[in-house]
């Protein structure tokens, strides 16, 4: 291969390098990545420089590109490139930016499969605050005890936008608040996702409002232990960004979120997403 990866963490992560960077750019180093991808739940292409159109080209590659939100920017890059920012001239509802923060995964509110991946490229790195954040749902579900993994067996969780932004609603300007709460669908998923690949991970995050069939107090203080499971040293990463570095990681395995960070900063992330191929399914 023309292109190596080298593992960051024992259960999660692995850095990609290359000689010529070109050759990030074959078919052959597309199927790679996303191998890769699927086994180690995030990649990191140290201070790579992508073009929106060469992050485009990696994209297709690895798959069907898909849009999950309408584009947002008025400068001229490409209208399948989403700008991540707090500038409201750029971003007129920064609110779902500041969504960001709590841990989540990405196209759990809408009418077709989640996202295989979520691909980042930072254009602008704030010197404090802003690093990503990521835990790997496939790992923590395979280190729960068997008497855990047995009780979440058949339970489904409700996902709505408006849990996912409970926590900033208040600092939602009140014009538009109901508006931004209602955006997406209310959705039932298992808590336990059986891939087509026989791998089991977890469906959580903000997004999930409470346990079907469960006391709401219970279920929450559920869905936050897992969190907290999913979020421990041994299965999540922390990456500290420096301009051009390009992240993509598996959305349908990994919950991730921001270190808060002022918008004053300019941080800036173009994302680009690839299709899931398979719905939730216990």
């Amino acid at each position: 291969m023309a292109i190596r990866f080298e593992d960051i963490k024992e259960f999660i992560g692995s850095r990609v390098l290359w000689d010529d960077r070109a050759d990030l750019f074959t078919p052959e180093a597309a199927k790679a990545i996303r191998a890769k991808v699927e086994e180690r739940t995030v990649l990191v292409f140290p201070e790579v420089n992508l073009s929106d159109a060469e992050q485009l080209a990696i994209t297709n590659a690895m798959g069907e590109k898909v849009r999950l939100t309408a584009r947002n920017n008025v400068q001229s890059n490409d209208q399948d490139v989403y700008q991540v920012t707090l500038d409201e001239k750029i971003n007129p509802q920064p609110e779902y930016v500041l969504g960001t923060f709590f841990w989540h995964m990405d196209g759990i509110t809408v009418d077709m499969p989640p996202p295989f991946a979520t691909l980042l490229s930072c254009r602008i790195a704030p010197d404090k605050g802003g690093e990503t954040e990521f835990a790997s749902t496939y790992a923590a579900y395979e280190g729960l005890p068997e008497e855990e993994k047995e009780a979440l067996e058949g339970l489904k969780a409700v996902h709505s936008v408006r849990a996912s932004l409970s926590p900033i609603a208040d600092a939602i300007p009140e014009k538009h608040r109901e508006k931004v709460l209602g955006i997406g669908l209310i959705k039932e998923h298992p808590l336990v996702w059986t891939h087509e690949s026989g791998r089991k991970s977890m469906v959580i995050g903000t997004t999930a409002d409470h346990i079907v069939g469960m006391e709401v107090p219970a279920g929450r203080a559920m869905l936050i232990r897992l969190q907290e499971w999913a979020a421990q040293p041994a299965f999540s990463l922390r990456h500290k960004w420096t301009k051009g570095d390009f992240v993509i990681w598996d959305n349908t395995g990994a919950m991730h979120r921001a270190i808060p960070y002022d918008k004053s900063t300019g941080r800036m992330m173009h994302r680009t997403s690839i299709a899931g191929t398979e719905a939730v399914a216990a």
